[in-house]
């Protein structure tokens, strides 16, 4: 009795006959091949949210100094929890203070309420997104959350893997004296790949062109090339940064922030009792002070 086995394409693709000849690793490959095709929705990362509160803060222009902080919010996920529970994050965010706050691996669900908006609308803060690809659950990615209404946005593609989907998001805000870019991403945990991303970012207009904070999860979990490199932003110690990871009890210092053209005045990670259960970062804050700008039109 013979006969074939044969896999449908959920897709709409041709099906694939298993010839009951065929040695088992093929026939293993081509199902695990067709299985992926069903559940993986790989896109090409991209901006897809600009938003601002309906009711925002009281208007106040670019100061001498600022508040700034990065978070990844594990998908709005606490340690040891199977489902997402983004009133936590949502809690230390608000804990913070700050007037602009990056995160990471911030998911949107395909359907009902989105976290992100529902957040930011609360805060009164203005909120953009870029998804670095799809999740089963929905579009993973990076956010900003701003007090001050963002004057320009652009999403810097930062995938030289395809395996590794990466994105920077890079936004300026501006007032009469001051002007402020700030770069904001999760970078990839392979050395070589992470190095590239950091060239690129530090050579890139948005990085160069005035006062500007890069800050995100930067994985870096040891020196490496990539963490030199980016010690040409300023003159901090690779050994004095504040560990984020694992929440719990930091000891590796993954999440970064970095100046240039402005000054890093205290640094330091967000310790409360509901930062340890909301994610397995800790938020890192840090004080930036900056400089006059004179416009040239």
């Amino acid at each position: 009795m013979g006969g074939d086995t044969r896999l449908v394409d959920g897709h709409g693709g041709p099906s694939v006959a298993l010839r009951r000849g065929q040695p088992g690793r093929l026939r293993r490959r081509l199902r695990r091949t067709q299985a992926e095709k069903r559940t993986r929705h790989i896109t090409e990362p991209h901006l897809c949210l600009l938003r601002a509160p309906s009711i925002a803060r009281p208007f106040e222009p670019l100061g001498r100094e600022l508040r700034v902080a990065t978070y990844n919010v594990h998908r709005w996920t606490a340690p040891n929890r199977r489902h997402p529970e983004p009133e936590r994050a949502a809690q230390v965010i608000g804990e913070l203070e700050a007037d602009v706050v990056a995160l990471q691996e911030v998911m949107r669900p395909h359907e009902g309420e989105d976290p992100l908006s529902v957040l930011a609308e609360r805060l009164g803060l203005h909120v953009t997104f870029a998804a670095t690809r799809f999740h089963k659950d929905g579009e993973l990615g990076n956010a900003i959350l701003s007090r001050w209404p963002i004057a320009s946005v652009s999403m810097l593609d930062l995938s030289y893997s395809r395996l590794e989907r990466r994105v920077a998001i890079a936004v300026q805000f501006q007032s009469e004296e001051r002007v402020l870019d700030v770069v904001a991403t999760h970078l990839a945990l392979g050395d070589r790949t992470r190095h590239r991303q950091v060239r690129y970012l530090l050579d890139h207009p948005q990085v160069q062109r005035g006062p500007t904070i890069l800050l995100g999860d930067m994985n870096a979990w040891r020196d490496c090339k990539a963490t030199r490199a980016l010690d040409e932003l300023d003159d901090h110690d690779n050994r004095a940064w504040p560990p984020s990871f694992p929440s719990a009890r930091p000891v590796l210092a993954l999440d970064r922030i970095y100046a240039r053209g402005a000054r890093i005045l205290d640094i330091g990670t967000h310790q409360s009792a509901s930062a340890r259960r909301a994610s397995d970062h800790l938020p890192v804050v840090a004080r930036i002070g900056l400089p006059l700008v004179s416009w040239q039109l």
